[in-house]
């Protein structure tokens, strides 16, 4: 499904633009209907952050609006640069906190649907940060492990955390195989 929408997002809204929608992830709004948080690149290299509303909501003729074609129902309602954003703040990284805020001129609060979507969008932002205008962007309360690829990580996610898992199991269960001298 969320390819779909990926794909969708991208020829509705941000393809006429010569825009690439590089990462996206929902969030919740108070308004009704499903939002989303967008990446993009330009073809001059400008990264743009973006909220996005579906003016569809689930129960009420998404579906449908699937079939027929979503193209007013999508709403750019929020468009940053990522050069204007200072501060990325993950407010919590010893609880599972879907919540984070992005600090430009003031501070905008947002809530993912869950902590992995925030993960992923700090990654996303780092990694393009780092590309596409060669600076480091400032990330706060993330835990680094999750957003810092390592050598072995590679950008795969929750990969390397499983890795290290069977890593230390493995480990624990060789220091248990082990005779204790007496």
């Amino acid at each position: 499904m969320s390819s779909l929408l990926k794909e969708e997002m991208q020829r509705v809204l941000f393809g006429p633009e010569e825009h690439r929608l590089v990462e996206f992830i929902e969030i919740e709004e108070k308004k009704r209907g499903r939002h989303f948080l967008c990446v993009s690149v330009s073809k001059g290299k400008e990264v743009q952050i973006t909220v996005v509303r579906c003016r569809k909501s689930q129960k009420s003729g998404y579906k449908k609006a699937q079939r027929i074609g979503l193209e007013d129902s999508y709403v750019k309602t929020e468009v940053w640069a990522l050069q204007e954003l200072r501060v990325l703040d993950g407010r919590d990284p010893d609880i599972d906190d879907p919540c984070f805020l992005m600090h430009f001129d003031t501070v905008r609060p947002v809530k993912a649907v869950n902590c992995a979507a925030k993960y992923s969008l700090a990654r996303c932002l780092l990694a393009l940060s780092e590309t596409h205008q060669h600076s480091e962007l400032r990330i706060h309360n993330f835990d680094w492990t999750y957003v810092q690829p390592t050598s072995i990580y590679s950008s795969r996610g929750d990969c390397m955390v499983l890795m290290r898992i069977c890593f230390y199991a493995f480990n624990l269960v060789c220091l248990t195989l082990c005779p204790v001298p007496v």
